[in-house]
């Protein structure tokens, strides 16, 4: 974040300059035309943050036809973004623009979708924008920076306010809730008291958008520089009990004699650890480059199990036995509501189930079948699962804490002599489909999958098998199948 005003100005203008090029021409040919052209939104905002945008946003009074033609004759591609909502996108050499007109849009209140209306002042358009951060421009092609809500003293005192009364920008769109969590994650924000007062007031209405916009914004949130910073803002509000309810649900009683650690705090502090993991993402060999969406929503979800399989003991205890498995159809569930696709459905609650595996490794008795189980239950998530299973750990006991880590080495490395002996991550039986029709005389069939989930039992129980060995273990199996009996009599 800029330090100062004066700092922010100089670098936000040095930003906008390196643009002048393309867009001061295209800001001159709507100035000849007489119409208005600025650069708005996002791109400014970033330039005071010394962040490069990718996106080019302007603005304009001009309407969406007159937009059209001066595109085409400054860039010759053009394309519809949307002439029903103003939008018109074009594009010379590298840089492509998305030309808006200005909107002064009515909302019914009942639904995020405005009754469109175009404007003709470049305020009013930057009024009905989201926050003040973003309701700034630079006309061009002179470069005047137009900022009628403060938005660069709020970048500098990080803060986030709306350009008009907060409850009313977000009864126009509810989704800007989840934004508000969204920059507190992305960018560091503290958020107005009273943007935080409208977001407890309206967090029932953020059911009027649909799933997938409230999933993008989730995922921008999660895969932030701080999901902590919004996810608390989410619960705190009560947001996240419409978005994410098992999240708030962790804030578990403490009873009197503090039985159990707060597993809400918990949670969030292995989210933190599970992110301090992921490897950079500019390293070539990165096994789990961040922000890994899959790792991090894993370590979030990954005790929602919890609250439905708490019980006290009769010794003063707190058990939650099997929360792992109930947490991963929880996990399952909230995550296909909100619209994720099928994989990250399936890789996340995967995650979830086997987080708790790594604990009946005690002492390391585990056996190389175990072993091998372990990684071929992970499957192409162990690298994730040795991350969040690493992550789970938060005790404050410095004993018990380097136990784990211990512990774990010692199975990461085992784990590496079984893979170096074997190549354990492609385990597979040591006869295939083919051979195992040809030897018992069988046609394709479950009999052959079912000889062939026999072998790779073996295979995760003894190591692999020499070629006579296994024919020996298939007829060996074979003859005690009724199946075989039937044949023979047949025969």
């Amino acid at each position: 974040m800029p330090e100062d005003r004066p700092a922010a100005l100089r670098r936000a203008a040095a930003a906008v300059a390196a643009l002048v090029p393309e867009l001061g021409d295209l800001g001159a040919r709507f100035q000849d035309a007489g119409f208005e052209l600025a650069l708005v939104g996002g791109p400014v905002r970033d330039a005071f943050l010394g962040r490069t945008s990718g996106d080019l946003d302007l603005t304009t009074d001009a309407r969406p036809d007159d937009t059209e033609r001066l595109l085409a004759a400054w860039g010759g591609t053009t394309w519809d973004m949307g002439r029903t909502f103003g939008t018109i996108g074009a594009r010379r050499g590298g840089t492509t623009v998305e030309v808006t007109t200005y909107r002064a849009d009515a909302y019914d209140g009942e639904t995020r979708k405005p009754v469109v209306e175009f404007g003709d002042s470049l305020e009013e358009d930057l009024r009905r924008r989201d926050f003040t951060m973003n309701a700034m421009a630079v006309r061009l092609p002179s470069l005047e920076l137009v900022d009628p809500f403060g938005g660069v003293d709020d970048l500098v005192a990080r803060r986030l306010r709306t350009p008009q009364p907060a409850p009313a920008s977000f009864r126009d769109d509810p989704l800007r809730m989840m934004r508000a969590a969204r920059f507190a994650s992305q960018l560091g924000v503290d958020v107005d008291e009273e943007v935080r007062a409208a977001m407890t007031e309206r967090a029932p209405t953020i059911g009027i958008v649909s799933a997938e916009r409230v999933r993008d914004e989730l995922v921008r949130l999660v895969c932030g520089r701080d999901p902590r910073a919004g996810l608390e803002l989410m619960v705190s509000t009560g947001l996240a009990d419409h978005v994410l309810p098992e999240l708030p649900a962790l804030r578990l009683e403490v009873d009197e004699h503090h039985r159990h650690k707060d597993v809400y705090e918990h949670t969030l502090t292995v989210l933190e650890q599970a992110i301090a993991l992921e490897d950079d993402h500019r390293d070539p060999d990165a096994v789990v480059p961040g922000p890994d969406l899959v790792l991090r929503l894993a370590a979030l979800l990954h005790d929602v199990g919890k609250p439905a399989t708490r019980r006290f003991e009769p010794g003063g205890g707190v058990s939650f036995h099997h929360h792992e498995v109930v947490g991963a159809k929880l996990t399952a569930k909230r995550l296909r509501t909100l619209r994720f696709d099928k994989q990250t459905v399936k890789d996340v609650a995967r995650l979830v189930e086997l987080h708790l595996r790594f604990h009946g490794y005690g002492d390391g008795a585990w056996t190389d079948s175990a072993v091998r189980r372990y990684v071929t239950d992970a499957g192409p998530l162990l690298p994730r699962l040795h991350r969040l299973t690493r992550s789970d750990s938060t005790t404050r006991n410095a004993r018990k804490a380097q136990r784990l880590r211990l512990a774990y080495d010692d199975l990461e490395r085992r784990i590496d002599v079984l893979r170096e002996q074997e190549e354990l991550a492609r385990v597979r039986p040591d006869l295939d489909g083919n051979a195992i029709m040809r030897l018992l005389d069988l046609p394709p069939g479950p009999l052959v999958g079912r000889a062939y989930r026999h072998l790779l039992q073996v295979r995760l129980d003894e190591g692999p098998l020499e070629g006579e060995a296994a024919e020996a273990e298939l007829r060996r199996w074979w003859a005690a199948q009724p199946e075989s009996r039937t044949q023979h009599t047949d025969g």
